[in-house]
């Protein structure tokens, strides 16, 4: 499992031109889920996301987490961060998970976030979706079930 974490001042998807979620101070999530992914994996994962310390103190050191701040989050699927561009030009994208099971981990992933934070948007899962975001820093994280 893939995770972008992107620390925002306020952030929005939208279908077709209609808004479909939108969050104020807090992080944006792009999710991929890779083909070996697994309940157990999305529980670490989860865990790790929402202890990331990542939003500045009064002293402006990257010292409180999500909860701290109050903050808000919105959660946006994106197969594509399982992009592998190592053989020539044109992205293969065999190490992400089929889209009915990585659906279903990434349902899971929201229902086990919404009750941890203040207010969860989501995307909709395949849906072709414009994410609007004002990146806070700005600061992004990548983190990958691989290297936890």
């Amino acid at each position: 499992m893939r995770l972008c974490v992107q620390v925002v001042k306020q952030a929005s998807v939208d279908i077709e031109g209609v808004r479909k979620a939108s969050i104020g101070r807090g992080m944006l999530v792009l999710l991929g889920v890779g083909k070996d992914d697994d309940e157990t994996v999305a529980d670490k994962m989860i865990a790790k996301l929402l202890k990331l310390r990542i939003f500045e103190d009064e002293n402006g050191k990257t010292n409180l987490s999500l909860s701290d701040i109050e903050g808000e989050m919105l959660l946006v699927s994106q197969f594509t961060l399982y992009a592998d561009c190592k053989h020539g030009n044109r992205p293969s994208f065999t190490d992400s998970m089929p889209p009915q099971r990585a659906e279903e981990l990434y349902d899971y992933v929201a229902e086990k976030i919404r009750p941890q934070v203040k207010s969860l948007g989501l995307g909709v899962f395949g849906a072709d979706m414009q994410v609007s975001l004002i990146n806070d820093g700005p600061f992004t994280v990548i983190l990958d079930s691989a290297a936890i």
